[in-house]
């Protein structure tokens, strides 16, 4: 639960936290310059061949699997940039989405948790002469990167779990048992981080 590293070893596991996370930021700048598809596209086809650079195709298609959580998303912006008529806009909205989530999984794929919690609290240490915690806050930021495609995993597994024993769309029934298994997750990881020493 702690860790979404990918098995698959590659170059870009060897490479600073630091270094990683500055190339995320300077990568997703330069994806809001970007203002039309076609540069989108490529953009996010030089994402997709780093993938495929770094690890082959086994660690493309982990990489491709992380992405798919996002298809309400695109969803939800196909259908209203196509009521609306502009569907350049949406593609444009659609790509950069694309475009960036695949890096910043990229860059988890090949992060140790540990390694990103030490970037984020040596940045967050002008916060602590405000009274907040460095290591309370780098560990929360990294705990929401790694559980949100967890979770969007594990609403994945209950919708078709519902789907097997049930013919109705399962829309709002599966909430219940996604916040239990939510909280489930989180009384597990709070009880790791205690066995580890806690946040402090």
């Amino acid at each position: 639960m702690l860790t979404l590293t990918s098995p698959v070893d590659t170059a870009a596991h060897r490479l600073p936290a630091g270094v990683k996370l500055a190339a995320l930021s300077l990568w997703t700048l330069l994806l809001f310059q970007l203002a039309s598809p076609l540069p989108l596209t490529l953009a996010l086809f030089a994402v997709a061949g780093v993938h495929l650079g770094l690890g082959g195709a086994a660690f493309a298609a982990h990489g491709a699997r992380m992405v798919r959580p996002l298809w309400p998303f695109v969803l939800i912006v196909s259908l209203w940039h196509g009521w609306t008529g502009d569907l350049a806009g949406g593609a444009v909205v659609i790509l950069r989405m694309l475009a960036a989530v695949a890096a910043a999984n990229l860059v988890t794929m090949t992060t140790r948790l540990s390694d990103m919690v030490a970037v984020i609290e040596r940045l967050a240490r002008p916060l602590a002469r405000l009274g907040l915690s460095p290591r309370r806050l780098a560990l929360a930021l990294a705990l929401v990167v790694r559980f949100i495609p967890v979770m969007l995993d594990r609403m994945d597994r209950i919708t078709d779990a519902w789907r097997a024993r049930s013919p109705r769309p399962a829309r709002w029934r599966v909430l219940v048992p996604a916040t239990l298994a939510a909280l489930d997750d989180a009384d597990h990881a709070a009880d790791a981080l205690r066995a580890r020493g806690g946040a402090d």
